[in-house]
């Protein structure tokens, strides 16, 4: 191991009894986590993108084989961080997976986003409910631009699921998670300043007729506003759109899921900026 992380103890810790295991599983629930201020992340892959990102993880447990396997990222590991070594059915203990890859370690949450100007790109959500849409969603929405995620209640964004699905997304992408109540007064305040309100509805829905999407123009400053996976978007944010879009799709389906549908509508942007 490198010179920056220590571990606490040479010996691993070997029952699932101890207090460790208890307080870290509290972390798999959201008043755990609002207790104890932390986030329980999982796998290497997490690890990897926590230290791209310049992040500081508080605690860092790992089987004995991931501690031998993983000697090169182990050295990045901050000073201040905790390191542990932990028997295999202790880790399976603590995480939320069937089959953990051998690492699990613990971070605060990022601050949520604010800033003093608009953003020019915003995902909106509606009230989602599914984690592993929430977490694709994040992932689709860091590639295509978007440069804050507003989130009216739905799933927590913070959970390891959301965590897994997003391979890291929710750690960089700026988000705020409100009530609908305040999102809606959101939604209001960004028009006010300029930005359009794009809503996302079914292909045949109107009056009146939405656009298919690539005919709308995205290079404007604009909030993407998707919905709930079963009702949409509710009545009353949809009534503030400036513009409906459609993705067109065969009647073979009723709709598209959610996550599905996000990426040609917030990756059109991308290509109408570059002309492609």
């Amino acid at each position: 191991m490198g010179s920056k992380a220590r571990l606490r103890a040479a010996e691993p810790i070997t029952s699932r009894r101890n207090p460790l295991v208890r307080r870290l599983r509290q972390l798999h629930q959201p008043r755990g986590r609002d207790q104890q201020g932390l986030l329980l992340l999982e796998g290497t892959h997490l690890l990897e993108e926590v230290l791209r990102l310049q992040l500081q993880p508080v605690e860092l447990l790992a089987t004995p084989l991931w501690w031998a396997r993983q000697g090169a990222l182990a050295a990045s590991l901050p000073e201040a961080c905790t390191c542990l070594v932990v028997a295999d059915e202790v880790l399976a203990a603590i995480a939320t997976t069937h089959h953990p890859d051998g690492v699990v370690l613990t971070l605060p949450p990022p601050p949520e986003a604010s800033s003093n100007s608009w953003p020019s790109l915003v995902l909106a959500l509606d009230g989602l409910q599914d984690p592993g849409n929430l977490g694709t969603l994040m992932r689709t929405a860091l590639a295509s631009g978007v440069e804050a995620l507003w989130l009216g209640d739905g799933a927590d964004p913070f959970q390891p699921k959301v965590l897994r699905a997003s391979t890291g997304a929710a750690l960089a992408l700026p988000l705020r998670r409100e009530p609908r109540a305040a999102l809606r007064e959101r939604l209001v305040a960004a028009q006010a300043a300029g930005l359009q309100l794009v809503v996302a509805v079914r292909p045949g829905a109107g009056p009146p007729k939405p656009l298919p999407y690539w005919q709308h123009d995205w290079r404007r400053p604009t909030v993407l506003l998707l919905g709930n996976e079963g009702a949409g978007v509710s009545a009353d944010l949809e009534a503030l759109a400036s513009q409906r879009v459609t993705i067109p799709h065969s009647r073979a389906v009723e709709s598209l899921n959610v996550a599905v549908a996000a990426a040609p509508l917030l990756l059109e942007r991308l290509r109408q900026q570059t002309g492609a």
